[in-house]
């Protein structure tokens, strides 16, 4: 049941951002402090990744557990009201997201998912991102 009226919900709904996220500028700002350089929210690209690395042809997507239908607690925990919305939303998400990174991979680019419940483990992150970059 859902516990706001309805101007309650919109309200909420409406802050929520495509860019320019915690977790996205929590990525950008680790990135940027490890020297990498990079553009932002290529409309070039499949999907508008949140970092792309022209020279290196890799893209970055800062991904939030659950618009985006992630294994964890966050991404499996789906409203309970209004199921059919939210289940084809959800899941017309994650098949948007498959099309986005094949067609990068079609372009030649190589991309990586950093999942919002990743962003708090800086230290694993870092690695990932580095081994990620540096990696043909």
């Amino acid at each position: 049941m859902d516990n706001l009226t309805a101007s309650q919900r919109s309200h909420t709904m409406r802050q929520v951002r495509a860019t320019d996220t915690t977790p996205e500028m929590a990525v950008r700002g680790m990135i940027h402090r490890m020297g990498y350089r990079f553009r932002l929210h290529r409309a070039c690209l499949p999907g508008k990744p949140d970092l792309a690395f022209p020279a290196r042809r890799k893209a970055i997507f800062v991904h939030g557990c659950f618009w985006h239908g992630h294994r964890c607690s966050s991404g499996a925990n789906r409203p309970a009201s209004n199921k059919s919305y939210w289940t084809a939303k959800l899941d017309g998400n994650k098949r948007r997201d498959r099309r986005n990174l094949g067609g990068l991979r079609a372009l030649g680019w190589k991309a990586l998912v950093v999942w919002e419940c990743q962003v708090k483990r800086e230290e694993w992150l870092r690695r990932r991102v580095v081994e990620f970059l540096e990696n043909a």
